[in-house]
């Protein structure tokens, strides 16, 4: 079975790549390289011994988009990851944002509409909740006015998906709602490479411990949590993939229960930026030089995932520790800078 990959070549969509061609589905990505390098096919080809089809394409140019499904007429399933997703960035630049996550989309849907039967697998984000009323946070709370450009395209993003399907039966899908990615797979061939500036935190805190970065800076601390910064649910990037894997296979088997259905993908557990670093300073035996600076637009104080559903329903659950993730992201670091 052929699966189209988009954004197949960032962080999380390779790692979804190599667990979906372990599975021995045969993919296909696009990526237009804005925030990715063609080379990451050579380590998704080291890891699994094949290398996956690729179209540099970006997905913001109609044409193209329909050219691919003329030529692809096989794709049967796809994981839609292209997208900018930067917080901050979002804030500066909200016309970027959606343009090219509502517009890919919208121009995605329309060719698989077209299709007998197709699956989607969305890759939304925990920033839909906004800053939730309760921890940990369910599948039913409240969609919340977004704090960002960046959130409110990913809300946009789910509805645009459920109104499609309500209205188109041969499509069927399932909206991640996921928490904060980190690390690299285990062999270190694929990791997190941004381009740039970090726009993540942990990506930054590897490079300051590299001395790439003097410090890091973080943003605030006089937030109502226990050390006074920031609590996010950070998720091993490759337990994150396998969630993936199990939504598609799902759809594909036809065991989801409505045909557009939402799930929470994180560990269940709230760090603050504090511990993150005191997770780096542990696995790396470093000291991190960082400084406190004020707030950030758009950042809220505290989400964290109930996961029930996704462990109840997908069989899915987290398998890795803050301090195992962290270690495989530094280990990945340290490669990439030899």
């Amino acid at each position: 079975m052929k699966i189209l990959v988009t954004g197949g070549l960032g962080f999380i969509g390779s790692h979804t790549v190599v667990e979906l061609q372990n599975e021995g589905y045969e993919v296909v990505i696009i990526d237009d390289c804005s925030n990715a390098d063609e080379k990451v096919l050579d380590g998704i080809e080291t890891i699994t011994g094949k290398r996956p089809l690729f179209e540099k394409i970006d997905l913001k140019e109609k044409a193209k988009v329909e050219d691919f499904f003329k030529r692809y007429q096989d794709v049967e399933g796809v994981i839609h990851f292209a997208a900018s997703k930067a917080v901050g960035e979002s804030v500066v630049k909200p016309l970027l944002y959606y343009e090219n996550n509502i517009g890919t989309l919208v121009y995605l849907l329309k060719e698989l509409a077209k299709k007998n039967k197709a699956s989607v697998i969305f890759s939304s984000s925990c920033t839909v909740y906004g800053q939730a009323d309760e921890m940990p946070i369910t599948e039913s709370a409240p969609v919340k006015t977004a704090e960002s450009p960046y959130g409110n395209t990913k809300q946009m993003g789910e509805e645009i998906i459920f109104d499609t399907c309500k209205v188109t039966p041969s499509l069927n899908a399932i909206a991640l709602r996921y928490f904060n990615p980190m690390g690299a797979h285990p062999s270190v061939e694929i990791g997190e490479l941004p381009v740039g500036v970090p726009q993540n935190l942990v990506p930054f805190i590897t490079q300051t411990g590299m001395g790439l970065r003097n410090e890091l800076s973080v943003f605030g601390d006089d937030y109502p949590t226990p050390d006074g910064t920031a609590v996010r649910d950070y998720i091993y990037v490759v337990d994150l993939a396998k969630a993936h894997v199990l939504a598609l296979k799902r759809l594909i088997e036809g065991k989801n229960e409505e045909n557009y259905e939402v799930f929470n993908v994180g560990t269940g557990k709230g760090s603050s930026v504090l511990e993150v670093i005191q997770s780096f300073e542990r696995v790396s035996g470093k000291k991190l030089n960082y400084k406190i600076v004020p707030r950030r637009a758009g950042d809220i104080t505290t989400a964290y995932a109930d996961t029930t559903k996704a462990n109840e329903v997908l069989g899915w659950k987290s398998q890795y520790s803050l301090d195992e993730a962290m270690k495989s992201a530094w280990d990945w670091e340290q490669k990439i800078r030899s």
